[in-house]
């Protein structure tokens, strides 16, 4: 009789989590999985439409990022596939965003910089939190993180509105450069801040 009950409560227990898999803050990160096919179409499309689209597709995304978390806090429905696809789903439209409007020359000459070095270091941060992450050691995003990210994120939509949003604001794409260095500058700095954060760990397991 006992063995039936834990049984039970083990059942329970794992299929809570399976539940909060469509809960809507993970529905609201799929969704910019799944907008990325759609941006990227964007650029395929003529005139100026297809920017305003992909401006307007990248602003849902970041309501969406904003949101899900807000959401997930306030309902209590945080989940560790919302905790791992969030971060996940952000690289991957921040990504392809770049890839793209480097593509369409939108970012070019020296500017691309900019863009590799926020690349680089998403991919530093992804690997170091997956490293920690065997050791039980959470990564927190500071203040300045977060700002980094909200100016790189402004950056990219003057960036998507492009030569569309030059005929409305002639300097548009100018000042979409320029915030897109102002973030690269503030990703240096927090991903050394994190790289050094980590290093603790890094040489404490190579002295082991």
């Amino acid at each position: 009789m006992n063995d039936h009950t834990d049984m039970g409560k083990q059942g329970l227990t794992t299929a809570v989590p399976s539940s909060r898999l469509f809960s809507l803050p993970n529905v609201l990160t799929f969704g910019r999985i799944i907008a990325i096919p759609a941006l990227v179409a964007c650029f395929f499309v003529k005139g100026d439409w297809g920017r305003w689209a992909a401006m307007w597709i990248f602003i849902a995304a970041g309501v969406s990022d904003f949101l899900d978390g807000y959401l997930a806090r306030a309902w209590q429905q945080q989940s560790k596939i919302g905790r791992m696809l969030d971060p996940v789903a952000d690289k991957l439209i921040v990504s392809a965003a770049l890839m793209m409007l480097a593509a369409d020359g939108t970012i070019a000459g020296w500017s691309l910089w900019a863009g590799v070095i926020i690349l680089c270091r998403e991919i530093l941060v992804s690997g170091l939190r997956e490293f920690l992450g065997t050791l039980a050691v959470s990564m927190p995003v500071t203040k300045l993180t977060k700002w980094k990210t909200v100016l790189q994120m402004l950056a990219i939509g003057f960036l998507l509105a492009g030569s569309a949003g030059d005929k409305i604001w002639p300097y548009t794409t100018q000042f979409g450069l320029t915030l897109l260095w102002i973030a690269a500058i503030l990703t240096l700095y927090t991903g050394w801040d994190h790289l050094r954060a980590a290093w603790r760990y890094v040489r404490t397991e190579g002295d082991a």
